[in-house]
């Protein structure tokens, strides 16, 4: 059984290891809840950058569909006059020095897929962190002209103060057994979920929450961006999809539901692909999600194509999302005169 497979099982099944488990996960449990409360108590300070921040995490690790909602949300406060900018971790990026600005043409082993990703997809500036999270934020603020910050991946980071915070969840697998880590997918317990402003549910929204659905676009040709292909047409004849997200199933159901039957071909997230990876034997077209495509653009190939999503959000998200930030600016200007 590969390790994939077990953590599944593991997380989301009903494994027995997990019950033995437990444990480590109250303990994990016990560390985060102590940790918050160092932050609320004042014993332990985080920075404030002077401009508001909005944090975007999920509780349990894995793809929860974070990036096409930070995305989403640079483009919206675009709209509304601000000026956004994106600090994210770089997971995965070699770099020796950090924080590290990021364009669309940065290496992504240097600063990871995701942070290219951003760069390319959003309109603004982004910084990859690494560790420094919070003085990633405030470099951006003093040398750029943003006045909002988007925190991608960093509930946890408690050491960047915030004003918004928004949890991502898998509307389909939800929290798992709600066990933390190493027994369940959890990083902090679930009742953190009640401390957040917005809770977002990727797919199926239960009460309480907003949906988020990801609407893919026509398949981009890696080799050729000018190529574009409506998915429909992938329908016929033989289509690998390669996959290396924190979920991949959600990647080929998306494929499937949308009547294209590929041979699934997954990879643990972050997966940093080489041309091998991408060599089935034969000429058939090869899909893939845009993050992945990112690290595979240097030895992309006629029939390597990728498959961008739109995340999509209610009226009541946005009307929401602005009350809050109003809130939060009219606090700093009491707060700093």
């Amino acid at each position: 059984m590969n390790r994939e497979r077990l953590l599944r099982e593991l997380w989301y099944g009903r494994h027995p290891l997990s019950l033995a488990l437990a444990p480590l996960g109250w303990a994990v449990s016990a560390v985060a809840r102590v940790r918050r409360l160092l932050y609320r108590t004042g014993i332990l300070i985080g920075t404030h950058v002077g401009v508001p921040v909005v944090v975007v995490g999920n509780l349990a690790v894995g793809g929860t569909g974070k990036t096409p909602l930070v995305v989403w949300l640079a483009g919206f406060l675009a709209s509304r006059g601000w000026r956004p900018g994106i600090v994210c971790r770089g997971y995965g990026g070699n770099a020796t020095r950090w924080p590290q600005p990021v364009r669309a043409d940065s290496d992504p082993a240097e600063v990871g897929d995701e942070a290219v990703l951003l760069a390319r997809r959003a309109a603004c500036p982004v910084v990859a962190s690494g560790p420094r999270r919070a003085l990633a934020a405030t470099e951006m603020v003093r040398h750029t002209d943003c006045d909002v910050v988007i925190s991608d991946d960093g509930l946890q980071h408690l050491a960047l103060e915030r004003d918004v915070e928004i949890a991502v969840l898998d509307g389909v697998r939800r929290h798992g057994n709600g066990r933390c880590l190493p027994a369940g997918p959890l990083r902090e317990p679930l009742g953190r979920l009640r401390a957040v402003d917005l809770v977002v549910a990727n797919g199926a929204a239960r009460r309480g929450e907003f949906a988020m659905t990801l609407v893919p676009g026509p398949a981009i040709n890696l080799a050729q961006p000018s190529r574009r292909r409506p998915l429909a047409e992938f329908s016929s004849g033989t289509v690998h999809a390669v996959c290396g997200i924190g979920n991949p199933g959600r990647f080929f159901s998306m494929l499937a539901g949308l009547g294209v039957s590929a041979m699934e071909h997954p990879f643990p997230d972050h997966h940093p692909f080489a041309a091998r990876d991408l060599d089935f034997g034969d000429a058939a077209a090869v899909l893939m999600t845009e993050k992945d495509a990112v690290k595979c653009q240097s030895f992309a190939r006629p029939e390597h194509w990728y498959v961008p999503v739109t995340a999509e959000l209610s009226d009541a998200f946005c009307t929401r999302l602005e009350r809050l930030l109003a809130e939060a600016v009219n606090a700093q200007n009491g707060a700093h005169p």
